[in-house]
């Protein structure tokens, strides 16, 4: 038998370097070096340079419109999970069509996944009522012949305080009276169109006081504003004392005069209906998702909207105070929440002080666990305020926002727009080619989507914006018919 010998073949490189013996072949490959830049240092350095990738923590919103990830964001998960924000909150502007509230409902939908409730304070179309039957929370129908909301209602709070005791006790009653006090003058507002005077807020704060006395929170009786005006009129001595009426009747008749004629308007025959005098029809709960539909509410009766919007947003922040109150005492367990103040130009442009009442509901410590959203059409709705300090103040709300999420706006919006947010001229010009008004369809008829619709920026202090679309999946579709009396 002839054997065969294998032919001699010199040693190969492998990307480990050299095998045999004196190759000298690694265990470990050390990764090649990388550096950070911004664009305009490594723009020379193409094609070696990358950008960041989108987040990914968060609610799954949709898909960069650049290069087409996966963009993940909401402001609770990005101030809890990654510190990309100073504080849990956002606001959102774009014009109307263009899907603002389909943005919110994705994230109040993811969150509620994250074990986050979602908490809609007041919803006027609806937008949200579908979503948060869908995911199990509860709908509160209020306005003219569906139901009420009692602004001397303190709603959980009352109870709550009955469980503490100490300093979280008269802490909660601190606040409980407060928002009440603070209710019935954003009321008054939206009525004369003006905040009432100093002695006026006095003296409806001591009312409250008597009003205290005379129905502690055993005695099982909630008052209403009927029953406020009533200690007025009866000017009991700690009512007068504020009054300053120095021992005449008849000038504290004069004083309380246009007082009592304003809380009057607020009764069952005034402009509002009685829809804030009379009892709560239905008691908020703390451990599930809630909205609060007053869509019942005809656009019309622009005074009625606002006073339904800022009480449901008393209500309902009186409500969380409650809730970690509880939760901090250890009687409860810690929740989260995600709240949702829609068409907020709507309360803002009812009357002059009003921006003051918002800012005293809206101040949430970020240590409080609540995450806020804030919806409007445009800066515009802000900027169009009377007086100076109420711009300057309605501008603090955008300037305040952990992030800012702009949807379509038209090229007057941009020099305002620029001065609060910093914004490319590229990213300026994208947010002004959302806003250009659909094609017409001549064939069919009618009108094309516009070229807009579902895109937005998302704009975290000076950091470069991140645009993305956002597509429905077929089970949010069922919950997204905001134009239900168009389908036949």
């Amino acid at each position: 038998m002839v054997s065969k010998t294998r032919e001699h073949r010199p040693p190969r490189p492998t990307s480990r370097g050299w095998p045999g013996h004196g190759g000298g072949m690694v265990g470990y490959v050390d990764p090649a070096p990388e550096w950070r830049g911004t664009s305009v240092q490594v723009c020379g350095l193409w094609p070696f340079g990358a950008g960041a990738g989108t987040p990914m923590i968060g609610v799954p919103l949709g898909r960069d419109l650049d290069s087409g990830a996966t963009v993940c964001c909401d402001p609770v998960s990005w101030f809890t999970r990654t510190g990309l924000l100073a504080n849990p909150s956002m606001f959102v502007l774009g014009r109307p069509g263009l899907g603002k509230s389909t943005v919110i409902r994705r994230m109040a939908l993811g969150l509620s996944g994250y074990g986050v409730h979602p908490l809609i304070f007041g919803d006027l179309k609806p937008d949200y009522v579908d979503l948060i039957r869908a995911i199990g929370g509860q709908v509160i129908s209020l306005g003219r012949g569906r139901g009420s909301l009692n602004v001397l209602d303190p709603g959980a709070s009352i109870q709550a305080a009955d469980r503490l005791t100490g300093d979280a006790r008269q802490r909660l009653l601190a606040d409980i009276h407060g928002r009440r006090l603070h209710m019935v003058s954003a009321l008054v507002t939206i009525l004369r169109s003006a905040p009432p005077t100093d002695r006026e807020e006095t003296i409806i704060s001591a009312a409250l006081n008597v009003l205290d006395d005379r129905h502690p929170s055993g005695s099982g009786y909630i008052p209403v504003l009927g029953d406020l005006v009533q200690v007025i009129k009866e000017a009991p001595q700690a009512v007068r004392s504020v009054a300053l009426d120095r021992g005449d009747i008849t000038r504290y008749r004069d004083i309380t005069e246009n007082l009592e004629a304003s809380l009057t308007a607020l009764l069952g025959d005034g402009r509002l209906g009685g829809t804030f005098a009379r009892p709560t029809t239905e008691p908020m709960k703390l451990d599930r998702p809630v909205c609060f539909d007053i869509s019942g509410i005809d656009d019309s009766e622009v005074l009625l909207q606002a006073a339904a919007l800022l009480s449901c947003w008393s209500y309902g922040f009186g409500a969380v105070s409650a809730a970690h109150a509880l939760a901090d005492a250890g009687l409860e367990p810690q929740r989260n929440y995600f709240l949702v103040m829609d068409e907020l130009w709507r309360v803002l442009q009812a009357g002059r002080g009003l921006v003051d009442r918002v800012n005293a509901l809206t101040r949430l410590d970020r240590q409080r666990g609540v995450g806020l959203a804030m919806i409007t059409h445009s800066l515009d709705d802000l900027l169009a305020l009377p007086t100076e300090e109420d711009r300057t103040k309605a501008k603090g709300f955008v300037e305040r926002a952990g992030m800012v999420i702009c949807a379509g706006l038209p090229p007057a919006e941009m020099p305002g727009l620029a001065q609060i947010v910093e914004l490319t001229d590229p990213e300026k010009r994208l947010l002004v080619d959302w806003s250009t008004p659909p094609a017409w369809d001549g064939a069919a008829g009618r009108r094309t989507a516009p070229p807009g619709l579902g895109n937005f920026l998302i704009k975290v202090g000076n950091r470069p914006g991140i645009p993305l679309h956002v597509d429905l999946t077929a089970a949010e579709l069922e919950v997204n018919n905001t134009n239900k009396r168009w389908n036949k």
